[in-house]
């Protein structure tokens, strides 16, 4: 677990051996069952995650239905905005599928950044390249036609096709679970 942290943080910053041990001491490793809510509406959180292996996914429960806006995979993190604007959150935050994860502060950050700065620069690439990323994903979700998202969802992460349970795939793509099973069947019937 810990070795593919080093990883992720490397293709952006090179840690020395104290670095590492610093990390390691900071316990951050968490298992999250599948169905576990990590968070929940009107909860207010310190917390940030990062996927090490599986599947957490942001949600909004509205009218007694489930609204995904995102899933997080591997070496994907979720800082909620209830972490930054100190507010109680507005949605919901659970785990897909049985993962491991790591679980911060805004506090353990903050000494991070004091003893390591390079840290900081760190995580403004990577949030950068996250802000990015989402305003790309928002902008693709007003444009496209639901099938047009379903098969841009099949180019970029074909994986989550397998791992997310249909109805949870429907809520992110904006469809009902039975037009995503006739949209299905269609691009099926096509191919």
């Amino acid at each position: 677990m810990q070795q593919v942290l080093f990883d992720y943080i490397s293709k952006y910053i090179d840690l020395t051996e104290d670095e590492k041990n610093v990390l390691v001491d900071l316990d951050v490793f968490r298992t999250a069952k599948k169905g576990e809510i990590l968070l929940r509406e009107g909860e207010k959180t310190n917390n940030t995650f990062f996927v090490i292996k599986g599947c957490i996914r942001t949600y909004y429960l509205i009218d007694g239905e489930e609204k995904t806006t995102a899933f997080s995979t591997e070496l994907e993190g979720v800082t909620p905005h209830c972490v930054i604007d100190k507010s109680p959150s507005r949605y919901y935050v659970s785990a897909v599928e049985d993962s491991i994860i790591t679980v911060g502060s805004s506090d353990m950050e903050e000494e991070m950044f004091e003893r390591f700065p390079k840290f900081e620069i760190m995580c403004k690439k990577v949030s950068e390249e996250l802000l990015a990323k989402r305003h790309l994903d928002l902008d693709e979700f007003k444009i496209l036609s639901p099938e047009q998202r379903y098969l841009s969802l099949l180019e970029k992460r074909p994986d989550l096709i397998q791992r997310v349970p249909q109805h949870q795939l429907a809520s992110f793509l904006g469809v009902t679970p039975q037009s995503l099973s006739r949209m299905r069947a269609r691009i099926n019937k096509k191919n």
